[in-house]
């Protein structure tokens, strides 16, 4: 659309940023910082600023820092980068996200780490080890780091920071909705028109454009078409995200010859229940699985031959329970690992994290975390708690109204499980014990998962059963940008004054991750790509 296609107002900037998430925050503070005139359109109110960053955890994956020296974790951008090639499984023709992973590697301690303490934030002294890979392929080394306070601390800490300035230089525009990017005579992007939710059109004009609207996983009708080809598509899926991320601006941009590319690689998680206080369609909470949980089909069979077992391979999770043939698989624990390893991902369920209250977070460390597990079971119909095997099997089945859960297999199951935990321990032969054991030797992992033991043993508490279903996340693919964030026309050339950062970029290049993330590098993600895209546009203006 030209300008010559008028709305009732125009205002103008010199960068305009699409999206109010914590990547359009960053870019706009280092541009601000530069003496930039800034406006941010963002299409949900002002309550909402940050983003998914607002309900985020909050962790990052990062490489050389003071917190893995501490923790005798002898780190650096070599290793990492290989740990990221082989978990990504890259293309030959990967060229710009194999540029972003070299970047993120080489750049997360100066870029992305030492920008969050600057903002005042302070991380927790552990570093976890996730993402190992089913065969030690993925993290060789623990690089998890959790910020205190969750990301909605690095929210605030960065609107903090953007207080410093005030309009004309920075103007945040909420109930702004923007589908429709604008060009000059040169066909080159200009700026855009967005809708107010009163329906009024204003036009923006801009010497660059940035999008960071996020990614598309909210719209799980896209999440879907885009679904894995290999892959048995899901019959089930919750929405572990939000509607406003709805995949729209990737579309705009591919009008204007945007390349998009990687869209079927996504993030998305294995163990999803209903919110119990949904906000949309399909609201998902999303559970950080309990190690020591036995992942069920729905008769009652452990899924395998590999056993389940979270920390290891997110991606072949999301796999394996997209084979599940009714949609969904239970995971049938007692209250004691559910009391020391259950945990839900976000800042919502997090509340001792997030609010800052260290003495209650490390007496629920130690004791275990009862109140969330009673919390549960006051709230979610998906989280049962029976005394016996037949209790449990009664309200299963009334729970997926169905009668699949057989009793008899469902005790024979949990019965062979536990004899070989009645063994001794130099006896045991499961894979599933023995990557339990080998997480408990890492001290950060061995305080959040339970010594093996008997699920069926009255000591450890009542029996529970969770069902969960496969839940969307993130998007890996998305808008392909070159290092400097400048989207990639189908010809393979910069789009003039256009920039996409963040989800909306694929975290980088439209595809950073490749097929696998190392987990964490989305919001770092999105602080390094807006800092390049900032850096670029300042720089270019020094040229010219």
């Amino acid at each position: 659309m030209r300008n010559n296609e008028t709305s009732q107002q125009v205002e103008s900037c010199d960068v305009l940023i699409v999206g109010a998430g914590i990547a359009g925050l960053t870019a706009a503070l280092e541009l601000c910082q530069q003496g930039k005139r800034v406006v941010i359109l963002e299409r949900q109110g002002q309550e909402m600023v940050g983003g998914l960053a607002r309900c985020a955890f909050g962790g990052m994956a990062l490489v050389g820092t003071e917190e893995q020296k501490r923790n005798g974790i002898d780190d650096n951008a070599d290793i990492a980068l290989q740990d990221w090639y082989n978990f990504a499984d890259f293309n030959d023709d990967d060229d710009y996200p194999k540029q972003w992973a070299q970047l993120y590697c080489q750049r997360s301690y100066q870029d992305v780490y030492l920008h969050v303490k600057q903002l005042g934030i302070k991380f927790l002294p552990a570093v976890n080890w996730v993402e190992r890979g089913m065969y030690g392929d993925g993290n060789s080394l623990p690089r998890y780091h959790v910020m205190w306070g969750t990301s909605l601390e690095l929210v605030n800490k960065t609107l903090d920071a953007l207080s410093a300035f005030k309009a004309p230089q920075l103007t945040i525009k909420f109930e702004h909705s923007v589908d429709r990017l604008t060009t000059n005579e040169l066909d080159h992007i200009n700026g855009c028109i967005a809708t107010t939710n009163e329906g009024v059109d204003v036009t923006f004009e801009a010497c660059n454009v940035i999008i960071a609207s996020g990614g598309f996983t909210g719209n799980l009708d896209m999440v879907k078409a885009h679904w894995p080809v290999h892959w048995q598509k899901p019959t089930r899926l919750l929405n572990g995200t939000s509607p406003s991320c709805d995949g729209k601006m990737h579309d705009e941009v591919a009008r204007h010859h945007g390349r998009l590319t990687h869209l079927d690689k996504m993030w998305n998680y294995a163990a999803g229940i209903p919110h119990p206080e949904p906000l949309f369609e399909q609201h998902g909470l999303s559970l950080i699985p309990c190690k020591s949980a036995l992942w069920l089909d729905a008769n009652g069979e452990r899924i395998g031959p590999q056993p389940l077992v979270t920390g290891f391979d997110t991606r072949d999770l999301c796999k394996q329970m997209a084979k599940q043939q009714h949609g969904y698989a239970w995971q049938v624990l007692n209250w004691k690992i559910a009391s020391k390893e259950f945990a839900i991902s976000g800042a919502e369920h997090n509340q001792m994290i997030r609010d800052k209250k260290f003495v209650t977070f490390i007496k629920e460390t130690l004791l275990g975390n009862h109140r969330l597990v009673k919390q549960m079971q006051q709230q979610s119909d998906h989280f049962i708690v029976a005394d016996t095997v037949s209790e449990l099997v009664s309200k299963m089945n009334q729970l997926a109204d169905t009668i699949d859960m057989d009793e008899t297999i469902l005790s024979q199951t949990l019965t062979d499980y536990d004899a070989n935990l009645a063994r001794p321990s130099a006896q045991f032969n499961d894979d599933q014990i023995r990557r339990i054991e080998h997480a408990r030797k890492w001290k950060a992992d061995r305080l959040r998962t339970c010594k093996p033991h008997p699920i069926q043993d009255s000591k450890h508490g009542p029996l529970i059963a969770i069902k969960v279903s496969l839940i969307s996340r993130k998007s890996l693919g998305g808008i392909q940008t070159n290092i400097y964030s400048q989207v990639i026309s189908n010809g393979g050339e910069p789009l003039a004054n256009l920039y996409a950062i963040g989800e909306a970029a694929g975290f980088g290049g439209g595809g950073a991750s490749g097929k696998r993330s190392l987990e964490g590098t989305f919001l770092s993600g999105c602080i390094l790509t807006a800092k390049q895209a900032a850096k670029h546009i300042c720089q270019s203006n020094i040229n010219e």
